[in-house]
C-alpha cells in the first residue's frame, strides 16, 4: 500500500504559550508557569479557547471541525490530481467532535461532494494511535478493491474538550501543595483542575489528511502493529468521560492524565517495537533514517529518545511539531511525516519509522519505506 499524498490544515488562529497564560482565567504561580514550560510547547493554532466567561448554556459549533477537516481532505485531493468521484472509501478519525452522533465522517460527505452512497467510517477513541489505525483500514478495503483510492481524514481538534473544561477556575494549585492536602475530595479535586491546565497548554488543533492506494511510486507501508490493554487497568492512565450532575440535561466532562504515561509510553512501544521487528529491534531502529514519534509531551520524547539511543537529528521533526502546534493526538503523526518528508532528502530503500502511543492504553509502530 502506497502513500500518494499529505495535507494538512491548522485553524487561522495562533497562539503563544505566553499569550495564553494571560488569558487563562486565574492568576498562574511562577511553579506551575515551569510545569507548563516544561512541556515543550511554545505556540498552536485553536478553534476555541477561554476568552470570555459564559453566563448561560451554549450549544457548541460543528462548523471550525468540519470546515478544518474539509480543508485537509480538499488539499489532498487536489493535489493528488484526483477527484471525490475517485475516492472509493472515505475514513475518518477523532476524538472530539460537538456531536456525539452522528459522527463526523456523515457532516463531511456532503461537505465534500460525495455522493450519499459513499463508503465511509468513523473512528472515535483511538487517539494518538488514529494514524496507524487509519491505514489499517485502508490496508484491508484495498485488499479486496485493489483499483481504488482511500482517504483518511485524521482530526486532531480538542479544543471542545480541553479549553472549555477550565471556564471559572479559580487557582491552579503547585503539585506540592496538592499533595499535602489530607481531605481525599479536595486533594483529587485540586489535581483534577491542575491536570486540566496542563491539557490546556498541551493539546494544539489541526487536521491531516492522507491518500492511499494499493500500488504507486513513493512512500510504501511495510507493516503495521499496535498493542492495548497490555494490563487490564492501564486504560486508566488517560481518558475523558462523562459525568452526571444534579441538573437536568447537564453533563460534565473529566479527563485524566496519569503521571505513569511517560514510562506507560516507553513500555508500551517497545512491545511494539518487537512486534514489528522481533530480535531485531535495536539495529532497525538504528537503521531507520527518521522517527516520527506522537508528541505527547518533551519529556516523553526524551525518555524515547534515551531509551533507544537515537540521535537527535532523527527526532528533529517530532520535537518541531510539539514546539509549534503541541499535541494534536491522532493528527500528530501525518504532522510530523509531512514535516519529514518536506525537509529532508530520502533515496530507495530509507525508511521512517513512525511510533503512536497513549489514551486507550495504547501503542502503535509502522515501518514506512521508499520504494523508488
Amino acid at each position: 500500500m502506497q502513500i500518494m499524498q499529505l495535507s494538512t490544515a491548522v485553524p487561522k488562529n495562533k497562539h503563544s504559550t505566553e499569550e495564553l497564560i494571560e488569558v487563562f482565567p486565574c492568576q498562574i504561580s511562577e511553579s506551575v508557569k515551569q510545569n507548563i514550560f516544561n512541556l515543550g510547547v511554545s505556540d498552536r493554532h485553536l478553534v476555541n479557547y477561554v476568552n470570555s466567561p459564559l453566563k448561560s448554556e451554549k450549544i457548541l459549533s460543528e462548523e471550525n471541525i468540519v470546515d478544518l477537516s474539509s480543508e485537509a481532505c480538499e488539499k489532498a485531493i487536489q493535489n493528488s490530481g484526483l477527484s471525490v468521484g475517485d475516492i472509493g472509501y472515505f475514513v475518518v478519525t477523532y476524538d472530539a467532535n460537538p456531536f456525539l452522533c452522528p459522527g463526523l465522517s456523515q457532516l463531511l460527505v456532503r461537505k465534500l461532494g460525495f455522493d450519499s452512497y459513499v463508503k465511509h467510517i468513523n473512528v472515535q477513541g483511538v487517539a494518538c494511535t488514529a494514524f496507524t489505525k487509519a491505514l489499517e483500514l485502508a490496508q484491508n478495503y484495498l485488499a479486496a478493491h485493489p483499483k481504488d483510492f482511500v482517504l483518511l481524514c485524521l482530526s486532531g481538534v480538542n479544543s471542545y474538550w480541553f479549553y472549555n473544561q477550565v471556564r471559572g477556575i479559580k487557582e491552579v494549585m503547585e503539585i506540592s501543595r496538592i499533595k499535602s492536602i489530607r481531605d481525599t475530595d479536595r486533594r483529587q479535586m485540586e489535581l483534577r483542575k491542575w491536570i486540566a491546565t496542563m491539557e490546556f497548554f498541551l493539546f494544539g488543533d489541526g487536521v491531516a489528511s492522507i491518500i492511499v492506494a494499493k500500488e504507486g511510486n513513493g512512500l510504501s507501508v511495510n507493516k503495521i502493529v499496535e498493542a492495548t490493554n497490555l494490563s487490564e487497568k492501564d486504560y486508566l492512565a488517560g481518558y475523558a468521560r462523562l459525568t452526571t450532575l444534579r441538573e437536568p440535561f447537564k453533563f460534565g466532562f473529566y479527563s485524566h492524565l496519569d503521571k505513569k504515561i511517560p514510562k506507560l509510553g516507553v513500555e508500551y512501544i517497545s512491545v511494539a517495537l518487537e512486534r514489528l521487528f522481533g530480535e531485531n529491534v535495536e539495529n532497525s531502529v538504528k537503521a531507520a533514517k527518521k522517527l516520527a514519534v506522537h508528541t505527547g509531551s518533551q519529556k516523553i520524547l526524551d525518555l524515547i529518545a534515551e531509551h533507544y539511543k537515537v540521535q537527535p537529528e532523527k527526532l528533529e521533526e517530532s520535537f518541531e511539531i510539539l514546539r509549534e502546534y503541541g499535541n494534536l493526538a491522532g493528527a500528530s503523526l501525518p504532522f510530523i511525516l509531512k514535516e519529514t518528508i518536506s525537509k529532508n532528502k530520502f533515496t530507495k530503500g530509507d525508511v521512517i519509522l513512525t511510533l503512536g502511543y497513549g489514551w486507550g492504553f495504547s501503542a502503535s509502530a509502522c515501518s514506512l519505506e521508499f520504494k523508488s
